[in-house]
């Protein structure tokens, strides 16, 4: 799936409406939909609360990524989309970020469903334009919709409850699914990315009909606040912002989009890219190494004040997360859950922590962690009466243990966890022989783990040295991230380093990152290629959960049985965001309850900048 589909499915994947306030009768037009409750903005609102309406316009906000792009079409199943599509191209729908799980009205001013969740119809906001003036028509939705599942397989299984997308008026168009109750299609289909028909049927400067199935280089045109204004291919993109953007007064977008422009610089290598950062070549740094944030910033531009750090705990107070070693289940050397556990008791966090990390890390423990959605103790109440619905389905150890990650930190505690892990390798059928282990068929239990950058060898490297002390031989790949992407698409792998983020309503995303039909699409998130009746069961069971209790329920449930299954080999994560900036930005008293606001309600701050030096 590109990017720029998974920028926009981030705001629905995990969405859910549960509460009964925000139910939609049949005919009622809502202007949004809360998803835990009521919607915190009524009708007719002036802005979001967390805005400077009186924000200045201005200035250049310089960001970076990892990585490159090859294309600015946003919905081919190859290819890497540039980041910052999302500035151009607009969805029916939006979200607040001082709410969980809420939308607004944004190309579509009002959505209505019936009782059952069968279908939903959204009424396009009549002031919605084209970057050329043309208006946004329900052909436009209803075309992109079908490309979108025509050309592109992840997105075809991901939409493929719905049946039909028709008009159902002049700015009204229904889409209409093949089951009912489920809970979470109307809101899904809220955050498709619309595109202009007109524009991709047109004629290109080359004299070409353009073609929405082709990768292109040619800036795209959409109804958003920014333009694609200029590129270098593969290093840099830079969006201006619109002059005479239809939504600037729109309530959604009242003192947002303040930079005339946003650049983003791509770069391939970490420490490159942080070293372009303390020499001044773009503003925002978001820092992923617990080493690094100890110990490397001393340079002048922070002793002196021009460069600021700061801790925001904003991003994570609604989400949780599973980062995690990720064997390929698809491959027979990991399909024996007993191989699987034994690896991760070879995996030695508390000495990592504590020699490479400045203890600044949790070990992870749950498929969403750090949130009231993750498994403890033993189940009980509804979460071990669905378990009990499924016996026959789920592991028994789910219902008599508590998983808990293996603890070392100190020689004794390695040598045991070794121990404990050839016990299970024995089991599952190994054997040493000197200083190999073996198989039935005598070879010898080998893998590669490829990750994307070098960030995490200093994790994988002594998580190596650990395997080969058990007959294990297992080699780390570095690449860089176009070849681990196409890789991983691919599923050309033994071994990954990657995750899966999650909101406090999960639903019909559950299905593609562990649902069987999932884990053989080659786009699909589901890097394991879980494939289990007993998982399948229990995600149908939040998708169609009545309401938050038998959500949480059903939640616990599943993460209960994944861990059970032992998927994945967890690793650690912060609960903070570390955040190193050029200050030359100012941003509203209060950020938003659930996002750092970064770059969307800032500004540009011209007194700062004069002190920090221009870029």
């Amino acid at each position: 799936m590109s990017r720029l589909i998974w920028q926009f499915a981030a705001a629905t994947l995990a969405s859910l409406v549960l509460a009964a306030p925000g139910f939609a009768q049949d005919g009622d037009w809502l202007h949004a939909t809360s998803l835990i409750g009521e919607p915190k903005y009524p009708a007719g609102f002036e802005r979001f609360d967390y805005v400077n309406p009186d924000a200045p316009k201005g200035g250049t906000v310089r960001l970076s990524v990892t990585g490159s792009f090859d294309t600015f079409n946003p919905i081919l199943p190859q290819g890497e989309a540039a980041t910052g599509l999302g500035l151009v191209i607009e969805s029916l729908m939006t979200t607040s970020l001082d709410e969980t799980s809420t939308q607004y009205g944004l190309l579509a001013d009002a959505m209505r469903y019936p009782e059952d969740f069968s279908s939903v119809t959204y009424r396009l906001n009549p002031k919605a334009r084209w970057q050329d003036g043309e208006p946004v028509t329900v052909e436009d939705v209803i075309w992109t919709f079908n490309k979108m599942i025509e050309i592109n397989p992840s997105l075809a299984a991901y939409y493929a409850n719905v049946t039909l997308v028709e008009p159902a008026g002049e700015r009204e168009v229904t889409f209409t699914f093949d089951q009912a109750g489920n809970r979470e299609l109307p809101h899904i289909i809220g955050q498709v990315p619309v595109l202009p028909k007109h524009w991709w049927e047109g004629i290109g400067p080359d004299g070409n009909p353009r073609d929405i199935g082709a990768s292109t280089l040619e800036p795209p045109m959409g109804s958003g606040p920014y333009m694609l204004s200029a590129f270098d291919p593969g290093r840099s993109v830079t969006f201006t912002r619109v002059a005479g953007y239809w939504g600037t007064d729109e309530p959604v977008n009242v003192g947002q989009n303040n930079f005339d422009q946003i650049r983003y610089e791509f770069f391939r290598d970490t420490d490159v890219q942080f070293e372009a950062f303390k020499g001044d070549q773009f503003d925002w740094w978001l820092e992923n190494r617990a080493q690094r944030w100890a110990q490397g910033y001393d340079f002048v531009a922070v002793q002196d004040g021009r460069v600021i750090r700061e801790l925001f705990e904003e991003p994570y107070r609604d989400s949780g997360v599973m980062v995690a070693f990720i064997p390929n289940l698809r491959l027979e050397k990991f399909q024996n859950a007993k191989v699987r556990e034994a690896l991760n008791y070879t995996f030695d966090f508390e000495e990592l922590n504590r020699t490479v990390f400045f203890d600044a890390y949790k070990r992870i423990n749950s498929y969403f962690y750090g949130t009231d959605l993750a498994s403890s103790s033993l189940p009980a109440g509804q979460e071990l009466e669905i378990l009990e619905s499924l016996r026959d389905l789920v592991p028994e150890g789910v219902f008599t243990a508590e998983y808990i990650n293996p603890v070392g930190g100190s020689p004794e505690a390695l040598r045991d966890n070794l121990a404990k892990a050839l016990e299970l390798l024995t089991e599952a059928g190994y054997h040493l022989d000197g200083n190999r282990l073996l198989d039935a068929n005598g070879e010898q239990l080998s893998f590669e783990i490829l990750l994307n950058g070098p960030t995490i060898e200093v994790v994988a490297l002594p998580w190596q040295a650990n395997l080969e002390r058990i007959g294990i031989a297992a080699t780390v790949r570095t690449v860089d991230s176009p070849q681990w992407t196409n890789r991983v698409r691919a599923r050309d792998f033994d071994m990954i380093y990657n995750g899966w983020g999650q909101s406090l309503s999960p639903g019909n995303e559950q299905r593609a990152f562990f649902g069987s039909e999932a884990a053989a699409e080659e786009n699909s998130r589901n890097f394991a290629g879980i494939a289990d009746p007993g998982v399948d069961a229990l995600i149908d069971r939040i998708v169609f959960a009545e309401d938050r209790d038998a959500l949480i329920a059903a939640t616990k449930a599943l993460d209960r049985v994944l861990l059970a299954h032992h998927y994945v080999i967890p690793s650690y994560t912060i609960r903070q965001a570390r955040v190193a900036r050029w200050d030359r930005f100012s941003h509203p008293d209060r950020l938003p309850e659930f996002s750092i606001g970064f770059p969307t309600v800032w500004w540009w701050d011209e007194a700062k900048a004069a002190k920090t030096g221009m870029p």
